[in-house]
């Protein structure tokens, strides 16, 4: 079985299933997902997330799911075994591994749920950052060559910076170690949950804005979905308020069209060499 292809993303995440081993499915990862010396790590988790999804049924959306990244993903083949350790009648939970050439690279634990039925009451006070409309802000045509180089995934966004987070562009970073803007997918598809564990690991990292541009492995990566997200522009924020031991958090927060918080996420990252 081979999943529907319908744009980039889907082709990034596109598996197929193992005609003889239960729980295996095989991938191919795109060169157009590098960023630095490896496969984006966002997309990963997608990828990931994907097969537990198939394995879940009726369980389709990732409620919760944590990555720990073992060794840099490259692009080619790539194999993904999942366990289901729980079904329950809301959530089912179980692990992932993605490997290339019998190199674990990932390993995931995640517990799904259907997003469709969180439409309940909302208690919140959070807020959504306030961003100039997308046409004012900075798009990626603008960012600089050397970043672009670095990170041929920026290729597949629409992705437009809050010019008052973006000084580090011109060699004037804030020191406030956050950077938000408006994403959404260059070739139109519309957000989904699979997506928003794209989208958390989407914007530049936040040591931009500290002073400290290259590459920032993902150690480890957890995102909460909270509802499926509206169609249109997803509000994106991260930041950071603790460098320290050559490690730093960075924290997100994804908003969709309707104004509704869908997701959030914390990941422990390297420092740039």
């Amino acid at each position: 079985m081979t999943t529907a292809i319908r744009s980039e993303f889907d082709q990034g995440i596109a598996l197929t299933r193992h005609a003889e081993e239960a729980g295996r499915y095989e991938a191919e990862l795109g060169a157009g997902w590098q960023i630095g010396g490896g496969v984006n790590g966002g997309l990963l988790l997608a990828v990931a997330g994907h097969a537990l999804s198939l394995e879940h049924g009726t369980h389709p959306d990732p409620v919760s799911i944590s990555g720990y990244y073992l060794s840099a993903s490259t692009p080619g083949p790539a194999t993904v075994r999942t366990e289901v350790l729980r079904s329950g009648r809301g959530l089912s939970t179980g692990t992932a591994s993605l490997s290339q050439d019998g190199v674990e690279r990932l390993r995931v634990v995640a517990s799904h749920g259907d997003l469709s039925t969180a439409d309940g009451e909302v208690h919140t006070s959070a807020k959504p950052p306030q961003l100039p409309p997308p046409d004012q802000c900075i798009g990626v045509e603008h960012a600089p060559k050397e970043l672009i180089a670095q990170a041929a995934l920026l290729e597949r966004f629409d992705l437009r910076l809050d010019p008052a987070t973006v000084g580090w562009a011109l060699g004037q970073p804030s020191g406030n170690g956050r950077i938000q803007g408006w994403f959404r997918l260059a070739d139109g598809r519309e957000p989904d949950p699979l997506l928003l564990l794209l989208v958390a690991d989407a914007l530049p990292p936040v040591t931009f804005d500290l002073g400290m541009p290259g590459w920032a492995p993902t150690v480890e990566l957890t995102v909460h979905l909270r509802a499926k997200p509206a169609p249109g522009w997803l509000r994106v924020t991260h930041a950071t308020r603790n460098l320290a031991g050559g490690y730093f958090e960075e924290d997100a927060e994804i908003w969709d069209e309707s104004g509704r918080l869908v997701a959030q996420s914390r990941q422990l990252a390297r420092v740039p060499r």
